[in-house]
């Protein structure tokens, strides 16, 4: 049986100005989309690393880490994302959706039942294939739900808990401290972290640092393509994990890794989130400064330090009434259908901590 067509691809845009996008031909507008929260894709240092990366390493390794394709660039890549999420070690993929898959091969055959938040992000919903149980869904982001799902499992149950920990859609928190608290004795939970990671937390290390969930019994995965600006993926924690990973995975050694000078910027935008601050304070005032206005008109916005803004039209009509008033103050309308969501689609804004006030007012005036 044939799958139905997909929606065709987004219309071309071209990013300029980190804030701005051109539109058609030369209309410029304000961009809220993607997920570059700190628009380090066009930060001076990373880039500059980039290019400089090109020429000292050429493009790419050609060949798997387990045959002649390892670097020392990703070796101290790793180093470093340890390092900045304070972990025992990390493993890097070549893109996040690749970290899932190989953080599951590592688990497989460990757990009894994967128990799945029901909007968890297409990788998690595709790793789970890799762990050998049974996949249990539970309604989105609802403890007490999750706790009635693991009391039928029965005594002797090892399951596992997936869940993304910011989610892209709506910018909403799993509930980790609650989740933790659930799980039997031989439970775990598997976080794909890619939103969170260098945006939550007091020093950026994400939801579970945010929500001071910290455990041995989070796996952890990340991205570098969002708050890092650059591009692969992350897997963080004990060296027994990551050990795992490279003994069972079959994805992992027969996958090209990272292209050396995206590795390359990779370490500089970990260099630059560590040691400028100042991003992730812009980031949260801006957040805060945006979602404050929103909810004081009395729009439903999550109240949290996500930088996504999410709003439902109640109907296709209003939808693009809402379209209209974005373009008329020269905003782009980022208008998102998601598997699942409102036929209408949702409209998503992920704030940056390069957004001027003017901007950000703009968005405001046409929102409310």
């Amino acid at each position: 049986m044939s799958s139905p067509p997909r929606a065709p691809l987004a219309y071309p845009l071209q990013q300029v100005e980190r804030t701005c996008i051109i539109y058609g031909r030369r209309r410029k507008l304000a961009y809220f989309g993607g997920c570059d929260y700190f628009r380090l894709a066009t930060h001076p240092q990373v880039v500059s690393a980039v290019a400089e990366g090109l020429v000292k390493y050429g493009l790419n390794v050609a060949a798997s880490r387990f045959t002649t394709g390892n670097h020392r660039l990703y070796e101290a890549l790793e180093a470093r994302v340890a390092r900045f999420f304070e972990v025992e070690t990390a493993l890097v993929t070549s893109s996040g959706y690749v970290a899932n898959l190989v953080a599951a091969q590592a688990l497989a055959g460990e757990f009894t039942h994967l128990l799945m938040d029901e909007q968890a992000h297409a990788s998690l919903v595709d790793a789970a294939c890799f762990l050998g149980a049974p996949v249990l869904k539970f309604p989105h982001r609802q403890p007490a739900k999750l706790a009635r799902a693991l009391k039928d499992l029965g005594r002797g149950a090892c399951p596992l808990v997936v869940t993304d920990g910011l989610f892209a859609q709506d910018g909403a928190l799993a509930p980790l401290p609650e989740y933790l608290g659930l799980l039997p004795p031989r439970g775990a939970i598997l976080v794909d972290d890619a939103h969170g990671a260098g945006v939550l937390g007091q020093n950026g290390r994400g939801t579970a640092e945010h929500l001071s969930a910290n455990s041995e019994r989070l796996f952890l995965t990340a991205t570098l393509s969002k708050a890092f600006g650059t591009y692969g993926g992350v897997i963080l924690g004990a060296r027994g994990f990551i050990q795992k990973a490279l003994n069972r995975s079959r994805l992992f050694p027969g996958n090209t890794p990272l292209p050396l000078p995206l590795a390359a910027g990779a370490l500089a935008a970990l260099d630059v989130l560590q040691t400028d601050p100042a991003l992730r304070a812009r980031l949260r005032r801006n957040t805060a400064y945006v979602k404050d206005a929103l909810r004081a008109a009395g729009l439903p916005v999550v109240d949290n330090p996500s930088p996504i803004v999410s709003l439902v039209a109640p109907d296709a009509p209003a939808a693009a009434r809402l379209t209209n008033r974005l373009l008329a103050r020269d905003i782009y309308p980022s208008l998102i259908h998601y598997p699942g969501g409102p036929p209408q689609g949702s409209f998503r804004f992920a704030l940056s901590s390069e957004h001027t006030t003017a901007q950000l007012d703009r968005l405001i005036q046409a929102l409310t």
